[in-house]
């Protein structure tokens, strides 16, 4: 038997490498297999869209991925060409040849990585031989009346066939690794083992599909993790033969992976088997080459908001807007898995603090969650176009203003400021006073929504009371619908707004991972997320003092659900108690974390998965380095010196404090330093593994 060859990795210039020169990786051909390459469903076509340039850089022209042909993303995203690999080409042509439609080119995203698209359509007509060429090999019956699981068959068939045809150039040899992404992939997996093809496989399921469908039903799921009848739910929900399919997808590969720490446990008990590596979910960072250009941005963007502020709450404009803070939630109209329930209940209990403390900050809070609407409230458009009304009445007395001063001084006089405005100016104004005033409350949606009774979010503010009242000091805003640069109401995409808010809350309950947040981060955003979602609990892993760090971690699966609420509306209070310095600190100390977000660094545990694959499936060719432990340490932010113990400083339990507190933190932040020591953590090199063996779960845990 030939000496095994070893794996092991290592990084040069941020980017992992094969160890062994032996081992060359132009040998060897990595396919990366989902439903959502150059089509956008959900959040898994982000994961690919952003790993792609990472793995492209590791993989050169071996680097595929393998999706569903869509003419319309297409024509779009997708430039055609040739395939480089011959052995590729030569499959393709193969398929072609059995009157499979197959596309081939270069995906128009960062890293412009290969594609090779399957047409589903053309291939419809092997359907029934396909479902029971599956049931043959799986006894997985699919019924007819599901168009989404028949085109997974479809879509796994042609994958399959495609693989069987390209490894049989190889002679067996250990080519090709194929990655599979969710259950619409999984079927491709199976048979793909069924045929015993020479292929190392990975299987990565971003979130399971029992477990969504519990968490959506308000069931006490982590409560209740190994007391589900599993197949009993399953049926019951009409889903049966799908979770069959990613349960036998997770079992048939070699390595099986998910997202985060949260989902490894959800998948343990759902589909039955430990993840061998979890792969968390990174962003490309783009760095500014000022260091405080998000400062800049965040100021200006904030200015956007604030004018639509200026024209939604006309009339009732009684707050000073520098002394106001924009809070947002935002995603899938999902009430309780998202949080948008217990961030309601903690904006009247903050409401109340502030009215008690008698406070001057106000809190404006935008619920950005698309919904079906009519079209925009009436109300809403008026008070924008009061606000504009009002400029160019200002603008023209501003003019007329300005003449009579510049005249007045040629002629060497001090104006009389009394005579400067005449009566027509007064009266302009008087008429733009009256203009401003309204009967009735701000509205707190910007749209006239369908069935707006039966609304979740609508009823709940109708129960706490928050209308938008003067003396109210938490503002309510619904937003229904994506936002948009080119919409009257409120001209900004959803980057620009992120990045002029002061806090993003996202207190959900079932959140695999959590890229808002993760954007907010990237952004300079501090954020609010759960130790149920993926993103909190990676920060809590990595970062010693989350919250000194702008990532507040609400416990949502310990604590009861009023605990749970409380401890969200202390955040919440005591951000509002910082002072525009700590505000400013904390933004910097967020967007240094963006490093750890990076594919640069978190695309190694996706390498990792690949190497032990090949390990697995070609034990006599490869085999693990010792070297790579079998557990994950990472690497920790430290707590910033400038913190002390007690978090009074940077959260003020009274309202009322001392400018001496400000000027002492202002003497113990140093920036530069801070900064320094966080780069050199991120650039500390740390383990990779398989996931560590897990205590049996404790009972107790709180619905919440």
């Amino acid at each position: 038997m030939p000496l095994a060859r070893s794996l092991s990795i290592t990084s040069l210039n941020g980017l992992p490498q094969w160890e062994d020169e032996d081992l060359p990786v132009e040998d060897l051909l990595l396919f990366e297999v989902s439903w959502e390459v150059t089509n956008k469903v959900g959040g898994i076509y982000t994961v690919i869209q952003t790993k792609a340039k990472i793995t492209a850089d590791e993989w050169g022209e071996n680097y595929f991925l393998v999706g569903p042909y869509f003419e319309h993303n297409v024509k779009t995203q997708v430039e055609a060409c040739e395939p480089p690999n011959p052995a590729v080409k030569k499959a393709m042509d193969t398929m072609k040849s059995q009157g499979c439609q197959v596309f081939f080119g270069r995906w128009l995203i960062e890293g412009s990585p290969y594609v090779l698209l399957f047409d589903i359509g053309s291939a419809a007509w092997n359907l029934d031989r396909w479902k029971g060429e599956f049931w043959d090999v799986s006894n997985i019956g699919i019924p007819f009346q599901d168009r989404e699981a028949n085109d997974a068959v479809i879509f796994g068939s042609l994958t399959a066939c495609f693989l069987k045809e390209l490894s049989c150039q190889f002679d067996d040899k250990p080519n090709i690794i194929a990655h599979f992404h969710e259950w619409q992939a999984g079927v491709g997996l199976i048979l793909s083992r069924a045929q015993k093809l020479p292929v190392a496989t990975i299987f990565t399921t971003h979130a399971t599909l029992l477990g969504r469908y519990l968490c959506a039903a308000s069931i006490d799921f982590y409560n209740k993790l190994d007391q589900f009848d599993i197949d009993k739910e399953a049926g019951e929900r009409q889903i049966y033969h799908r979770y069959c399919m990613e349960r036998a997808s997770v079992h048939c590969a070699h390595v099986f992976t998910t997202v985060s720490q949260i989902t490894a446990i959800e998948a343990e008990h759902m589909l039955k088997r430990n993840p061998d590596v979890v792969t968390p979910n990174g962003l490309n960072i783009k760095k500014f080459s000022a260091m405080h250009e998000f400062q800049n941005l965040h100021s200006m963007y904030k200015a956007r908001i604030q004018e639509f502020i200026r024209g939604h709450f006309y009339g009732h404009l009684d707050f000073s807007l520098e002394k106001t803070l924009f809070f947002f939630i935002a995603g899938r109209y999902e009430f309780s898995n998202k949080g948008a329930d217990m961030f309601l209940e903690a904006l009247s209990r903050l409401n109340f603090l502030l009215r008690v403390h008698k406070t001057d900050v106000t809190v404006v809070v935008f619920f950005i969650m698309p919904a079906k609407t009519n079209n925009f409230n009436v109300e809403s458009l008026k008070g924008q176009a009061v606000r504009k009304q009002l400029w160019d009445t200002a603008q023209s007395v501003k003019e007329k203003f300005g003449m009579k001063l510049y005249n007045a001084l040629l002629q060497g006089e001090i104006p009389d400021l009394n005579k400067i405005l005449d009566r027509d100016d007064i009266t302009i104004m008087k008429r733009a006073i009256f203009s401003t005033q309204r009967h009735c409350l701000p509205p707190v949606t910007t749209h006239n929504m369908i069935d707006d009774g039966n609304d979740p979010i609508l009823n709940t503010i109708r129960r706490i009371g928050l209308f938008n009242n003067r003396t109210d000091r938490v503002k309510v805003i619904l937003h229904p619908e994506f936002l948009s640069s080119t919409s009257p109401l409120l001209p900004l995409d959803y980057e620009e707004f992120v990045r002029g808010c002061h806090l993003g809350v996202f207190p959900s309950y079932y959140e695999p991972w959590g890229y808002t947040p993760a954007e907010c981060t990237v952004m300079g955003i501090p954020s609010v997320t759960t130790n149920l979602s993926g993103f909190g609990c990676f920060m809590r892993e990595h970062v010693a003092d989350p919250a000194a760090y702008g990532i507040y971690i609400v416990d949502r699966r310990f604590r009861s659900p009023d605990e749970s609420c409380n401890q969200l509306t202390q955040f919440l209070y005591g951000f509002c108690q910082q002072s525009r310095r700590q505000r400013i600190i904390q933004r910097n100390r967020t967007e240094r974390l963006s490093d750890l977000l990076d594919w640069k660094y978190l695309g190694r545990y996706y390498m990792h998965a690949r190497h032990l694959a090949l390990s697995r499936t070609f034990p006599d060719k490869f085999e693990m380095e010792p070297s790579a432990p079998p557990k994950t340490e990472g690497f920790r932010y430290p707590r910033p010196s400038s913190v002390p113990p007690s978090p009074s400083v940077s959260q003020h339990s009274s309202p009322h404090h001392s400018e001496d507190e400000d000027e002492d933190e202002d003497e113990r932040y140093d920036e530069d330093e801070e900064a320094e020591r966080d780069r050199q953590n991120i650039k500390s090199p740390f383990s990779l593994g398989v996931l560590p063996q897990r205590k049996k779960k404790q009972h107790g845990e709180y619905r919440n």
